[in-house]
């Protein structure tokens, strides 16, 4: 999960949660009174509280005095969005349902995919990814290449309402 901090007059900056150790998340954890699983949960919904506390935590990699109450962004400065790894599960996982429904084409699962590249981190590796997922099930008529499963909630429960673009975000 990526979290992409833009602040008011400045350039995007790429935060990536699955980065955080142990002992981070244990902080950010406490730091919001919540346990690490509701942690995940609240940056697929794009809590605040979940964002700004990830953000603050790996940010003080760099500045460690940084306190919690120093780092207070406005409400629109922070999204989330999807890793190439998340995307990639998320893709698999509809285009391996082609051939468990006689309804489900290569076509319908394009269309079910339609704003995945607008809840990812790189949104052009997104529309890539799908269309080379979708020639291949075109050429084959089915699932060419069904991926392990990954691990975790996964951008399946993402909504839908995500606001903004970063295809110019720079990594921090």
């Amino acid at each position: 999960m990526i979290i992409v901090y833009t602040p008011a007059g400045g350039e995007p900056e790429q935060y990536d949660a699955r980065t955080l150790l142990a002992s981070e998340a244990s902080i950010v954890a406490r730091t919001i009174d919540q346990k690490w699983p509701q942690v995940k949960e609240g940056l697929v919904d794009d809590d605040l509280d979940a964002m700004r506390a990830v953000v603050w935590i790996l940010k003080k990699r760099a500045t460690p005095t940084l306190r919690y109450g120093e780092f207070d962004p406005g409400v629109d400065e922070m999204v989330t969005r999807f890793d190439k790894t998340e995307i990639e599960g998320w893709v698999d996982r509809v285009f391996g349902l082609l051939g468990t429904d006689p309804n489900v084409t290569p076509d319908t699962v394009m269309a079910a995919l339609g704003e995945v590249p607008d809840v990812a981190a790189d949104p052009d590796y997104a529309r890539t990814y799908i269309e080379k997922r979708h020639a291949e099930a075109e050429a084959g008529g089915k699932d060419p290449a069904p991926a392990d499963e990954p691990t975790g909630s996964g951008p399946a429960r993402t909504k839908s309402t995500k606001r903004t673009s970063t295809s110019s975000a720079t990594s921090s």
